[in-house]
C-alpha cells in the first residue's frame, strides 16, 4: 500500500471540464469500456476518487434505469463539484456523441445509397448481430445464477419473440415476480452486485474511503423533492411548449413523450431497451423502417458515448423523414436528434442529482434488489430476441428472389469468434468488418 504518496490537490472546475470533454470524445467500447476508462483515469492515475468510493457509486448506477456509465459520470461530477459539476460531466459525456451522430445521420440519409457507404454498412451489420449476442452472453453470465432466473429469461424471450408482448409489460411482470420471489425464495433473488475490494489502493485519493460525505451529498427529503420537481418541471415545460407550437400529433412532441418513457425502462442498459425503441419508432410511429434501425445501431457502435445514443439517430431520421422544416434535412434531423437525446437523458440527471443518496441507503435491502434481479434476468431473454430479429433482417434478403445471405452469415460467425474467443475490442471489430464488407461488395 502506497502511504508515502501525497494526496491530490483539490480539482478546479475548469480542470474537470476538460477531462469530461475529453472523455466524451474517447469513450468507445460501450458501458464496460467507458467505466474502465473512468476507473483508469479517475481512480488509478489522477486519484480523484478511491477504488471503494468509485465502485460504491457504480453500484448505485447499476440499480437505476438509464445508461450507467453516463450516470456514473454525473455522480462523480456531482460529488466533486455539486450540481453544476454533475450537469457539466453528464452533458460533456453525451454532447460529442450527439454532434457526431447528427453528422453521420445526415451523411447516411444523403449518401447512404452510394456503393462506398453501402459496402461499409454491409460489413458492419453482421458484426452488430455478433455484438448483440456477445452482450446477451456477458449479461447472462452476470445475471443468470440459478434456475429461477434462467426461467425468467426464457419466458421473456418467448413473450417478446413469439407472442410480441409490449416491452414495458415484460419488464413489469419480471419485477412483480421479483417482489414475490423476495418473500418466497429470497436466496434465489439476492444475486448481489460487485463489492469493493478493500485491499485495492492506488494511494490516497482526493475523495478517499474515509472522506466524510460532502454536505451537498447527504440525503434530505427536502432536497429530493426540490430537485425532482425542478427536473420534472423543466421536462414538462419544454414538452408543453413543443405541444403548443406544433400540436400533440407532431413527431417532435411524440418523441418527447416516447423517449421519456423509454428512459424509465432502460434497466439492463441500451440493448435491453432497443426492442422497445424498435416497437415504438418502427411499428407504432413509423419514424423509420427496420433496415434503418439496424443501420442506426451500426452507426451507434462506431461512435463514442453511450449506445443508447441510437435514439439520436431515430430522432434524426424520424424528423427528417417527415420533412418537418421543408427541405432543410439537416435542421429537421438535428431538432429530432436533440429532442430525443434531451428527453432520454433528463431522467438520469434527475435520478442522480435528486435520489442518489436515497438509493445508497437502500441498496442492500432485498425488497429493492429482488425485483431488479428478476428484471436483469428478463433483459437477457429480450436481448437474445433482439439479436434474432436483427439476424433475420440482415441474413434474409427479401428481394425478387428471396434467399439467405451466406456471406453476411460468414462475417457474423467470424465476428462471434473474434468476440468470444479472442476478446476483440468492439471498435477494432467494427472497422475490420467494415473493411471486409467494402471488399466483398466491390468483388461481387
Amino acid at each position: 500500500m502506497a502511504t508515502d504518496i501525497e494526496r491530490p490537490l483539490p480539482v478546479r472546475l475548469n480542470t474537470a471540464f476538460w477531462y469530461w470533454l475529453k472523455l466524451g470524445f474517447i469513450s468507445f467500447g460501450g458501458p464496460a469500456g467507458q467505466i474502465a476508462l473512468m476507473h483508469t483515469e479517475l481512480v488509478e492515475r489522477r486519484r480523484w476518487i478511491s477504488e471503494r468510493r468509485f465502485l460504491h457509486a457504480l453500484n448505485f448506477c447499476m440499480v437505476l434505469p438509464g445508461p450507467e456509465a453516463t450516470q456514473l459520470a454525473v455522480y462523480i461530477g456531482w460529488l466533486m463539484h455539486k450540481t453544476r459539476g454533475g450537469i457539466m460531466a453528464g452533458v460533456l459525456f453525451v454532447l460529442p456523441s450527439l454532434l457526431i451522430l447528427i453528422v453521420l445521420s445526415w451523411i447516411y440519409l444523403a449518401f447512404g445509397q452510394l456503393p462506398l457507404v453501402a459496402g461499409i454498412l454491409y460489413g458492419i451489420k453482421p458484426a452488430v448481430v455478433a455484438i448483440v449476442l456477445a452482450a446477451a452472453w456477458r449479461i447472462g453470465l452476470r445475471s443468470l445464477k440459478n434456475a429461477w432466473l434462467i426461467a425468467i429469461a426464457a419466458a421473456a424471450f418467448l413473450a417478446i419473440a413469439i407472442f410480441h408482448l409490449p416491452f414495458p409489460l415484460i419488464m413489469l411482470s419480471a419485477a412483480a415476480i421479483g417482489v414475490v420471489g423476495a418473500r418466497v425464495r429470497p436466496d434465489q433473488f439476492h444475486v448481489g452486485g460487485q463489492r469493493p475490494d478493500a485491499n485495492v489502493t492506488f494511494g490516497p485519493a482526493l475523495i478517499d474511503d474515509a472522506t466524510p460525505t460532502p454536505q451537498h451529498a447527504l440525503f434530505f427529503w427536502k432536497h429530493l423533492c426540490r430537485v425532482t420537481v425542478l427536473g420534472c418541471a423543466l421536462g414538462l415545460t419544454i414538452w408543453l411548449l413543443l405541444a403548443a407550437r406544433f400540436g400533440l400529433g407532431h413527431p417532435l412532441v411524440q418523441m418527447g413523450w416516447f423517449f421519456t418513457k423509454a428512459a424509465l425502462l432502460t434497466f439492463g442498459g441500451a440493448y435491453a431497451v432497443l426492442p422497445y425503441v424498435y416497437q415504438g419508432g418502427v411499428e407504432h410511429f413509423h419514424w423509420l423502417n427496420a433496415a434503418q434501425m439496424i443501420d442506426g445501431l451500426a452507426l451507434g457502435e462506431t461512435t463514442p458515448g453511450p449506445l443508447i445514443m441510437i435514439v439520436a439517430f431515430v430522432g434524426f431520421v424520424g424528423a427528417a423523414g417527415h420533412a418537418l422544416f421543408g427541405s432543410h434535412l439537416l435542421l429537421a434531423g438535428a431538432a429530432g436528434a436533440s429532442i430525443a437525446t434531451f428527453f432520454t437523458f433528463l431522467p438520469s440527471f434527475i435520478f442522480i442529482l435528486a435520489g442518489g443518496p436515497l438509493v445508497e441507503s437502500m441498496r442492500d435491502n432485498i425488497q429493492m434488489i429482488a425485483p431488479l434481479t428478476a428484471v436483469s434476468a428478463a433483459v437477457v431473454g429480450v436481448i437474445v430476441s433482439l439479436a434474432l430479429f436483427f439476424g433475420e433482417h440482415v441474413f434474409w434478403l427479401d428481394t425478387a428472389r428471396p434467399h439467405w445471405d451466406y456471406t453476411a452469415m460468414a462475417i457474423c460467425v467470424a465476428a462471434c469468434g473474434a468476440l468470444f474467443k479472442f476478446k476483440a475490442g468492439t471498435i477494432k471489430l467494427i472497422f475490420a468488418c467494415a473493411a471486409a464488407g467494402l471488399v466483398l461488395s466491390y468483388r461481387y
